[in-house]
């Protein structure tokens, strides 16, 4: 109604209006946030992580679901605003799980709480990073290895422990997604292997290493076959650590970013 200064709803004055409906009677009319009844979520029950698309995201998290895996789903009114969500499990088996969620939503300067009930369909697929790992695959080696002369002058469980040690201290320095790629660890009578997922990581420990520790860094490749065409290599970088009473060894390299 034109020009009229009552909402056409609910007949109220003094109030502001949007096409002659004051904001109560707008949020009462309007679906201002909503979720499916029912979404998926797809997690690796090895590592944790999530499938977003046709990536996986979020290797390490829990596999009790979050804000973060929930949030995405919600459909909200271009005018409305959330300003947060409470989420409230009410019921769960191994493959189903049911929610109410409690949203607080801003619109036209009013606060109201929308209540949400949904359910959530978890679907366990093993990544590719951790099917690989199962697997054994491999692209390059990490030798941790005593000096040349060690093997004469430093016992074998002694070098096994001291390496280990300082791996321990290395590892703590190393890349959220350079420790990702690490799949085992072999002890050998002279020292430990570590077989990685991803050269470049491999790559960038070995030169961490070298930088930290004045550890001496060889690095070789071997043939492995053949992928689209073109040559596969696995790298074996080897790493010798010093006595901690050796000086370190000259020429420190850089770590890739």
């Amino acid at each position: 109604m034109a020009g009229a200064d009552f909402c056409v709803v609910c007949g109220a004055t003094g109030r502001a209006l949007v096409d002659g409906v004051c904001a109560d009677c707008a949020a009462a009319r309007t679906r201002l946030v909503s979720i499916p009844a029912r979404v998926e979520v797809t997690l690796c029950p090895t590592c944790g992580a999530r499938r977003v698309g046709q990536k996986w995201e979020r290797a390490g998290a829990s596999r009790l679901l979050t804000a973060d895996d929930l949030a995405p789903f919600l459909e909200i009114h271009p005018e409305a605003g959330v300003r947060r969500v409470g989420w409230e499990e009410t019921a769960t088996t191994p493959t189903v799980r049911q929610y109410v969620a409690h949203a607080e939503v801003a619109f036209r300067g009013l606060l109201r709480t929308v209540d949400l009930s949904f359910s959530v369909r978890i679907e366990h697929r093993t990544c590719p990073e951790c099917s690989r790992r199962s697997g054994r695959f491999f692209t390059a080696i990490l030798q941790l290895r005593g000096p040349e002369e060690s093997r004469i002058t430093e016992k074998a469980p002694i070098l096994r422990a001291r390496l280990d040690r300082e791996w321990t201290q290395l590892w703590r320095e190393a890349r959220a997604d350079w420790r990702q790629a690490l799949s085992w660890r072999e002890e050998l009578p002279e020292g430990w292997d570590c077989y990685f997922t991803d050269t470049l990581a491999a790559r960038a420990v070995a030169r961490l290493a070298k930088q930290r520790f004045g550890a001496r860094l060889k690095e070789s490749a071997t043939l492995f076959g053949r992928k689209d065409g073109r040559d596969v290599y696995r790298v074996t970088f080897c790493l010798r650590f010093p006595r901690r009473d050796s000086p370190p060894a000259s020429g420190p390299a850089g770590v890739e970013p």
